[in-house]
């Protein structure tokens, strides 16, 4: 039995330096306070209720001189402007990949171009870019951006973790929309890291692990572009998950995981994965 795992399987470094930060935080002032989860992973939001970070609806919740700890996908402007007017401590564990993003959108908005971006609707992170432009035009699918009307001059980014193949195929759908296209590839480089290592092990494999919220864009992205290559291609959020019959005759197995997921939840299915493999074989 041969079990490979991604090489860069699990956190990228944007939501490694989030949890880390909202840990630090924690111990430092015995609580801090998210809007939202601050990542897309039940265990790691499990493990940070305990050490005392608390997911609050609204700023008004968070007591006078508390922080609150602005997450890796990256926050709204009328957030922050609501943050600043607060007696509260503001840390930002924005990704800065996400935050490039930001910063080219406002740049582009400014310039008097559409902003088109390229994303899944009411994603945090996709909430977060919008809230740089004035009139955003959010587009999920190539049958979206078909639906379109023509314009003059427009500028297009996408959500960091988008599939290169949907990006490709909603920009060719914007060639025949717009006369003037500016566009940037926003893709960041873990997400094309990961995508490119998922497909080659994919199609070595003869079965596929993805471990990963159910609640994760790129895990599900992950899962998608596995199983367009292996029809035995499972998503998993832990090892309970795993079902001995689906490694009954398995040689190769390979597991991904996304970008939310922590190093030892990989490595706690990795071994569920082993034991399951050695009683098969007594």
């Amino acid at each position: 039995m041969e079990i490979t795992v991604a090489k860069d399987a699990g956190y990228c470094f944007g939501v490694r330096d989030a949890v880390k930060l909202a840990f630090e935080a924690a111990e430092e002032y015995g609580n801090v306070y998210m809007l939202g989860d601050v990542v897309h992973n039940e265990r790691v939001v499990e493990n940070l209720a305990d050490a005392g970070a608390k997911v609050v609806d609204s700023l008004d919740e968070i007591p006078d001189g508390a922080p609150v700890l602005f997450r890796a996908h990256g926050t709204a402007t009328e957030v922050w402007d609501q943050a600043r007017g607060k007696n509260i401590r503001i840390i930002d564990a924005t990704c800065p990949l996400v935050q490039d993003i930001h910063d080219e959108v406002r740049r582009t908005s400014e310039d008097g171009r559409q902003v088109i971006i390229i994303g899944d609707h009411g994603h945090d992170e996709v909430v977060g870019i919008a809230s740089q432009a004035r009139t955003p035009i959010v587009v999920a699918t190539p049958d979206e951006a078909r639906q379109l009307r023509k314009m003059k001059r427009a500028a297009v980014v996408s959500q960091s973790t988008q599939m290169i193949e949907n990006v490709q195929a909603i920009i060719n759908v914007l060639m025949t929309k717009v006369y003037d296209l500016h566009f940037v590839n926003t893709i960041c480089f873990p997400t094309k890291r990961n995508h490119e290592q998922i497909k080659r092990l994919a199609a070595e494999s003869d079965l596929m692990i993805v471990i990963g919220s159910f609640t994760s864009a790129n895990s599900k992205r992950l899962t998608q572009l596995a199983g367009e290559r292996n029809a035995d291609t499972y998503q998993v959020t832990g090892k309970d998950a795993l079902k001995p019959e689906w490694f009954d005759g398995v040689n190769k197995i390979g597991i991904s995981a996304g970008a939310s997921t922590p190093d030892e939840l990989i490595a706690e299915v990795r071994a569920g994965i082993e034991e399951i493999c050695a009683e098969l074989v007594v």
